[in-house]
């Protein structure tokens, strides 16, 4: 996949890799397409991890942000029960409409909405409550949309958030490049958030480029 970052070992990677089942066909035919148009999907451990917790957390709305060409979104789909509506939200109107005719193609146009607009104005006016959030767009602005985020879950829900050690710079000043400093900051105060906000249980699990599972609790 493009642009992708180890943070662990390269033996580990690749055993979980090979031991996983391959994708089925037509997800197969995104993967080629995005590794050879440069587009970044979710890691094929973070796939499977996503899989097992839509059958596990079984939620019947989910709100996606950062559809690129809609692999997660279907991905996700077909972990979900039967009825489950996504609404995915992208920035960049031609990859929401590459996202489109896949998901047509795949016959999920009435399961899975792609909306195209900046989330920083579109998540203000979105009406929750949503069972499942997969946050995969853009890092710097994960602080901004978490406020919106914690709005829109329900209590019990999932808010799931993609590639949180950005390459392990997150973590180690050693990896860092100068260029991404300010996405490392804004990552960094991101997952201090999660952390220490009292409405969350967050987990961080060092899987694919790093992945944070914070449940919502029940309001008092």
């Amino acid at each position: 996949m493009p642009d992708e970052q180890n943070i662990t070992h390269d033996y580990i990677i690749d055993f979980i890799r090979a031991s996983l089942p391959p994708s089925e066909p037509r997800l197969l035919k995104l993967e080629r397409y995005a590794h050879e148009h440069g587009v970044p999907i979710v890691q094929k451990e973070v796939a499977s991890f996503l899989q097992v917790l839509c059958r596990i957390h079984k939620p019947m709305r989910v709100l996606e942000i950062g559809t690129a060409i809609g692999y997660s979104s279907l991905l996700m789909l077909g972990s979900l029960p039967r009825g489950a509506q996504i609404t995915t939200i992208e920035r960049d109107e031609r990859m929401a409409q590459i996202a489109r005719e896949n998901i047509a193609q795949f016959g999920c146009s009435g399961q899975i909405d792609v909306l195209s607009a900046d989330a920083d104005v579109l998540l203000e006016a979105l009406d929750g409550p949503y069972d499942m959030i997969f946050m995969d767009g853009a890092k710097a602005h994960y602080i901004y949309f978490l406020p919106h985020c914690i709005r829109l879950l329900r209590p019990g829900g999932v808010l799931v958030t993609d590639n949180i050690l950005y390459g392990g710079m997150v973590a180690s000043r050693e990896l860092l490049v100068r260029r991404k400093i300010t996405i490392v900051k804004r990552l960094k105060k991101y997952i201090a958030a999660l952390c220490s906000d009292t409405r969350l249980e967050t987990s961080l699990l060092s899987i694919g480029d790093g992945v944070a599972v914070s449940y919502k609790k029940a309001e008092e």
